[in-house]
């Protein structure tokens, strides 16, 4: 099933990405692997603070855990999707497993949220779940998500069909190159976007189609999320006159 997302609602925690509420980062910073990070926005904006006394960024895009930020969401008492670190990866090699553990144990807790966890790590997150959930249906609450930016990443695809989610979702986003044809079985939600900022490279209309098409053709909700330019609404929303906005329904057993 697909409902499409209408109206937003500002608040203090809010965020400017269009197919999220919030955004909570209890970890911060990354390295780079793949072409779709070499004008990550993240490092962009986390470098601009490096030596800055008191800043929460004073290190930069230095890998940093925030334990003083794990129960930050418990406090959100209205429900919102929310958008787990996006100021790094959640599986990157150097985060502890203990504190991956930690960030799960909130996100179960505050079950009245919808969590969104997006990694290029695939693999690793594919063996913590099957870890984590050997025994247990995985939340419906909580999205687990790929980011595939061209056909040299399709391999992600596959370690998140393998991982025990309630919701799946891929994240196309800087689409720098067309991802050819996909098998979207077992996959509930498709982000597609352009790249934003300094150097930010084109995305062909070819490219955004062959995704929107596949996502009809499978029956998989599908968010456009931006043109991308200079700034990320320099190219506006709009494909083929209109703009796509569809989400997932939450599913509330364990996923085929």
């Amino acid at each position: 099933m697909i409902r499409s997302r209408s109206g937003r609602v500002t608040m203090a925690d809010g965020s400017a990405i269009e197919w999220t509420d919030a955004t909570w980062n209890p970890v911060t910073g990354c390295t780079k692997i793949t072409a779709g990070c070499d004008n990550c926005y993240a490092e962009r904006f986390s470098e601009r603070w490096r030596g800055v006394p008191g800043h929460p960024f004073e290190n930069g895009f230095d890998l940093t855990l925030r334990p003083e930020r794990l129960a930050q969401p418990l406090a959100w008492k209205r429900s919102r999707m929310i958008f787990v670190n996006s100021m790094s990866d959640l599986f990157h090699k150097k985060v502890p497993r203990t504190f991956i553990d930690s960030v799960f144990d909130t996100m179960e807790k505050a079950d009245w949220h919808v969590f969104q966890v997006l990694t290029k790590r695939s693999s690793v997150m594919r063996d913590y779940l099957k870890r984590r959930y050997r025994d247990l249906a995985p939340p419906a609450h909580i999205w687990l998500g790929v980011s595939v930016e061209d056909s040299r990443s399709r391999a992600r695809i596959e370690h998140l069909r393998r991982a025990p989610a309630g919701v799946r979702f891929l994240s196309v986003e800087p689409l720098i190159g067309s991802v050819g044809q996909v098998d979207l079985s077992g996959i509930h939600w498709v982000i597609a976007g352009g790249e934003s900022g300094p150097g930010a490279r084109p995305m062909a209309i070819e490219w955004a189609r062959e995704i929107r098409d596949m996502c009809a053709a499978q029956g998989v909700a599908f968010f456009f999320k931006q043109w991308g330019g200079i700034r990320p609404k320099t190219g506006g929303r709009d494909l083929d006159g209109r703009e796509w906005n569809e989400l997932p329904v939450a599913i509330a057993s364990r996923a085929a």
